[in-house]
């Protein structure tokens, strides 16, 4: 492997185009237990902001059923996406596209229904707009009860779940005070309920991480 690449939050390593995250490689297996107890397992998912690519190939090869139409707007990420689907040749994975969120209806070009959609790790890394531009698209996309996927450091009800996670905040900010952790209840759950989602359940993750379910009313 060549010399770790810096990115906004962490180092990762380069093989080819391929990128190696070492936050993936420590969160991978419990996101995709906590995503095949809580999702479809069969029908259409879409994927944004997926980074490296290691999530949708890790999870995609668990869900022959499901297919997995993933990608990001970063072109590093996508060269990366791309290696890893060329890598794992699987049936069901699909991509990379370039949605970026933030623009305006992103999502105008989709085919949908969708059955599911999935963001890891991307809402507190970007502007609010992106969050808000994820609920409104989820909302267009999905099927009645189809269900999207949130994954990261959340706060709940105006107070952070852990000390790091306060610092963890602090420190996006000091990078893009565009940046932050998002609290789950005062501005996601009015987020999904202007769309017409729903928050079915929240599941507990490693190091102050939550899982978090929207259900499509």
């Amino acid at each position: 492997m060549n010399t770790p690449k810096e990115t906004a939050l962490e180092q990762r390593a380069i093989e080819g185009a391929k990128m190696y995250s070492p936050s993936v490689a420590r969160n991978r297996d419990v996101i995709r237990d906590a995503f095949l107890r809580t999702m479809p397992q069969e029908g259409r998912l879409l994927e944004i902001g997926a980074g490296t690519g290691e999530h949708a190939a890790h999870i995609a090869s668990a869900l022959p059923k499901l297919q997995w139409f993933t990608g990001d707007p970063d072109e590093t990420a996508r060269a990366s996406i791309a290696a890893w689907i060329a890598d794992m040749k699987l049936d069901n994975l699909h991509g990379p596209h370039a949605l970026d969120v933030t623009a305006k209806d992103w999502d105008g070009a989709l085919a949908a229904p969708y059955d599911a959609v999935l963001s890891i790790n991307m809402i507190h890394i970007a502007p609010f707009e992106a969050a808000q531009g994820l609920f409104a698209g989820a909302g267009r996309l999905l099927r009645s009860s189809g269900k999207l996927f949130l994954y990261g450091p959340f706060s709940r009800e105006g107070v952070h779940t852990a000390p790091s996670n306060e610092a963890f905040d602090e420190s996006l900010k000091s990078r893009d005070p565009r940046w932050g952790v998002r609290d789950l209840d005062r501005e996601l759950v009015p987020l999904a309920n202007e769309n017409s989602l729903a928050l079915e359940e929240v599941v507990e993750m490693p190091a102050n991480n939550l899982s978090v379910i929207f259900r499509k009313n």
